[in-house]
């Protein structure tokens, strides 16, 4: 027995109606009745299309401003209402309803409404209670009946039409299906909102909904299988345009989206360069090129093959830089001509724009999904400025020691604990990322300067004289006096130890400043 489910009668009620008129003559060329409300009856109509008003067809009128047109049983039964039960079929004909085949629905523009800052009473108008009761209703019943809730899915249903004259199960299927995922992120939405007029940051039921934006190659390895999905319009790599370059696998996005978020914290130009999800080089100087040069000084090994973002436009100068190494993606507010055409010539190198550089203040959440459910928690948005620190030792920093510290701590909260940064002049010049021990990951941090001076051809570490931050405290005085051994004159560190006096006699007895933040800033 064939599945297909021929059309002769449709429900049209969209607020977008893009396409809306190239569909509504698609079907009335095919002689299917069609039912409409509102304003995409009227845009049909204006079109020439044949079109019968919804209020028409059931005899009931529009009330309470058209907060009533559709929730009525003549639209419901005729869509709920089982083809191939005889009860069924009696009841409609004895209350003179007639199926509906298809509906095309969608919603009113409620996170838009949101998204623009409208008023309480303006976003609840704009929830929508006819539309959603449809599409569930027809996703229902897709045995029978085809839902429609996107533009895009148009062409597919009309294509059926024309190769079989129907919609086959499995069509339909696939619809209900998205029907109902379009459904549960428009209530996700709702509830999110509703949440945030309580000043509810965690309620009692957490719906996170997103929009696949690009099936993965692969996961993190090459056995997974991954996606990736937008959740909202925050500038980075879900917003962004790739202008060149391979497709984007799980670890560029991932990679990419920690060197934006890291170079979004500082207002001079600044480059960063991320590898493994952690930064190898970070600069700040009075232009992207000079910032370039100073972080790629930091590790050159690492950066090969690494993540670059800058928070301005990226230049033709930068970009040849950039250019003149391995690298796989670089991500900018935007790019210049001389910029792009550079980059044109390396084929593999994925370019981002995305129109923007996140608000690193900006209120938001993180996720992390766990053996049977999943932690949130507030995005870590804490900032230290100068009238924040506390100094602690019997020298206070310089000012441009204090300069250089704020420079560290901020880079810390980019670095996977246990974090050591250590900086001079606006740039890194030693980062010691994720080890169990924050006196390996001190010393870690120092090798490497080394390793990097030796590279430069320069005499020193670049360690020599630079100042240290630490994500959080020193434990115990091991890991300042590591830091001290590398050539730092000033340390940033968060306190709280049961041992910070120990730390800080070890600090006076070097002549080394120190201040507390009173915030920590781990990362895993």
């Amino acid at each position: 027995m064939s599945d297909i489910v021929p059309i002769k009668r449709a429900l049209i009620s969209v607020s977008d109606k893009t396409g809306l008129v190239d569909f509504g003559k698609a079907l009335a060329a095919k002689e299917i009745e069609i039912l409409s409300t509102g304003g995409s009856a009227k845009a049909l109509r204006d079109a020439g299309v044949p079109v019968k008003d919804v209020s028409d067809h059931t005899g009931f009128p529009e009330i309470m401003d058209g907060r009533v047109k559709t929730l009525v049983p003549q639209i419901h039964g005729g869509i709920l209402g089982r083809r191939d039960d005889a009860t069924h079929m009696a009841q409609m004909a004895d209350h003179k309803i007639a199926p509906i085949d298809l509906v095309a629905v969608n919603l009113y523009p409620f996170e838009a409404t949101v998204a623009r800052g409208a008023s309480f009473d303006d976003c609840v108008e704009n929830i929508d209670i006819g539309g959603p009761a449809l599409i569930r209703a027809a996703a229902k019943n897709h045995d029978f009946v085809t839902v429609l809730t996107e533009p895009d899915q148009y062409a597919e249903v009309l294509a059926a039409l024309d190769a079989q004259g129907g919609t086959g199960l499995a069509l339909r299927r696939r619809l209900a299906g998205e029907a109902y995922a379009r459904t549960a992120a428009y209530d996700a939405a709702i509830a999110a909102w509703f949440a945030e007029q309580r000043q509810e940051t965690f309620p009692r039921r957490f719906a996170v909904s997103g929009t696949l934006r690009q099936t993965l190659r692969y996961g993190e390895n090459p056995h997974q299988k991954a996606a990736f999905y937008a959740t909202g319009d925050r500038p980075g790599v879900a917003t962004a345009s790739q202008v060149q370059g391979k497709e984007l696998s799980y670890n560029n996005l991932n990679d990419t989206d920690a060197a934006f978020e890291c170079v979004a914290e500082f207002d001079a130009p600044t480059v960063v360069i991320v590898k493994h999800a952690n930064p190898c080089g970070i600069a700040t100087a009075d232009t992207l090129a000079g910032a370039w040069a100073a972080a790629l000084r930091c590790d050159p090994v690492s950066a090969f093959g690494g993540i670059v973002a800058v928070n301005r436009t990226l230049d033709g100068a930068t970009a040849a830089k950039v250019a003149s190494i391995f690298t796989e993606v670089i991500i900018a507010p935007d790019a210049d001509e001389e910029a792009r055409t550079i980059l044109a010539a390396k084929k593999n190198l994925r370019l981002l724009l995305t129109g923007g550089v996140p608000d690193p203040a900006a209120a938001g959440m993180t996720f992390r999904s766990l053996s049977g459910g999943f932690l949130a928690q507030t995005r870590d948005s804490g900032r230290i400025g100068a009238g924040d620190i506390k100094v602690v030792t019997k020298r206070a920093p310089t000012p441009a020691e204090i300069q250089d510290l704020l420079f560290a701590f901020r880079v810390c909260k980019h670095v996977k604990s246990n974090a050591i940064v250590y900086a001079k002049a606006g740039a890194t010049v030693g980062i010691g990322a994720g080890q169990m021990s924050r006196v390996d990951s001190a010393r870690i941090a120092a090798w490497k300067s080394e390793e990097a001076a030796k590279a430069a051809g320069l005499p020193d570490r670049l360690t020599e004289g630079s100042v240290v931050a630490s994500d959080a405290f020193f434990p115990f005085a091991d890991g300042l006096e590591a830091a001290i051994a590398a050539g730092a004159t000033a340390v940033i560190q968060p306190g709280g130890s049961i041992r910070d006096n120990e730390v800080i006699e070890a600090a006076d007895k070097a002549g080394v400043a120190m201040v507390f933040t009173g915030m920590r800033h781990f990362r895993h």
